[in-house]
């Protein structure tokens, strides 16, 4: 029987385990450029067998949350390498989650002050993203009100897309991985009721999954379907995304599509609100039949569900957020069953070394 420590081929690579730190963003680049400390933080984690970074905007204008760290300059390529190589020197295996956050921006971080872009104007007025306030002070602040993307800039959408993929390469990563999920950009196209477009990404099931598609394939061209993976959130609310009576169809036509361009993965994200899993067994069963690659499940994830999942072959690889945060040799404590450190929620988003850095291995007591 497949275990979670056991290896697991993902693409090219050979994974040592089937835990995978997930994304998170941490707000630790004041410049947007990764520091020594962004390359020490996942060299810490790396014995997950595989890291997927923190949102990464492919651009400015990509950009929702003030202070973390983008891939579209040479400087920030030339910082990824160090992190890359950092993380590959203990024998860890790295994604780069590349973001367009879409609507959820404020003006305070987008180019010139511009609004801030998506599938549509609809704005998401109970949401709040991490940038400068009034006072120039950072902070959670409510997000602006959006304009629509033009159909052209739809396709330089894509183009950013691509680019910062190619830029991966060059950084070191050993793949990318597609922010679907979590009410952000691609999201936005993909639902109807924040995408009332009428040109060619919007209106059917089929045409608002375009862009989403359109990207995909351009970034399985820049460097290669088996190093592209995508993150997606069916039945998500996040962010003030209305549920849709078309959302498993969409998701299950998203599964057919990925599966026949033979991405690397697709990474599931279980929003679980008041604890309800939105992501059944029943639902990861027709999903499974539908995509033939790698399927990571996140969301309120242990090692005893981790393991159920992969026992009845319903996913391959387990995600694990905020464990990895206060537990940087998370693998090994779940491994031994060793006790696990609760994070400090103070220390998420900016900051220094505190709630970053300064987590400490466990230590087991001499026998």
């Amino acid at each position: 029987m497949i275990r979670l420590f056991d290896t697991h081929r993902l693409g090219e690579l050979v994974l040592d385990n089937r835990l995978v730190m997930a994304p998170m963003t941490r707000a630790r680049c004041v410049d947007t450029t990764p520091t020594a400390d962004t390359a020490e933080y996942y060299r810490q984690r790396a014995t997950a067998g595989l890291i997927v970074t923190e949102g990464t905007p492919i651009s400015p204008e990509a950009q929702g949350y003030v202070h973390v760290p983008g891939i579209w300059s040479r400087a920030q390529v030339a910082g990824w390498r160090i992190v890359t190589d950092n993380v590959h020197s203990v024998g860890g295996r790295i994604f780069a989650q590349l973001w367009h956050v879409g609507r959820l921006s404020h003006t305070s971080i987008q180019p010139g002050g511009q609004q801030p872009v998506g599938a549509g104007a609809h704005p998401a007025p109970e949401s709040k993203v991490f940038a400068f306030a009034d006072d120039g002070n950072v902070g959670f602040v409510d997000v602006s009100d959006p304009r629509p993307l033009s159909t052209r800039e739809v396709g330089r959408v894509v183009d950013d897309f691509a680019r910062a993929a190619t830029n991966a390469r060059v950084a070191g990563f050993d793949g990318v991985e597609l922010h679907g999920a979590n009410g952000y950009l691609f999201e936005q196209f993909l639902n109807p009721a924040t995408n009332t477009r009428s040109d060619r990404y919007g209106g059917s099931l089929t045409e608002r999954a375009r862009v989403l598609l359109e990207t995909v394939d351009a970034v399985t061209d820049a460097v290669g379907s088996t190093r592209v993976g995508i993150r997606l959130s069916p039945f998500s609310e996040l962010f003030d995304m209305p549920p849709y009576s078309e959302a498993a169809d969409t998701y299950l036509y998203l599964a057919s599509e990925l599966s026949r361009r033979e991405v690397a993965y697709i990474h599931l994200v279980d929003q679980r609100p008041a604890g309800r899993r939105l992501l059944d067994t029943d639902f990861l069963t027709t999903f499974r039949a539908r995509f033939r690659g790698t399927v990571i499940l996140a969301g309120g994830m242990t090692r005893e569900y981790a393991e159920d999942l992969i026992a009845q072959d319903l996913i391959d690889l387990a995600a694990f957020g905020q464990p990895f945060i206060a537990n940087p040799d998370l693998v090994a404590r779940l491994q031994s069953g060793w006790p696990l450190t609760a994070p400090n929620p103070n220390t998420y988003y900016g900051g220094g070394a505190e709630g970053y850095l300064d987590y400490p291995r466990f230590t087991p007591a001499p026998a």
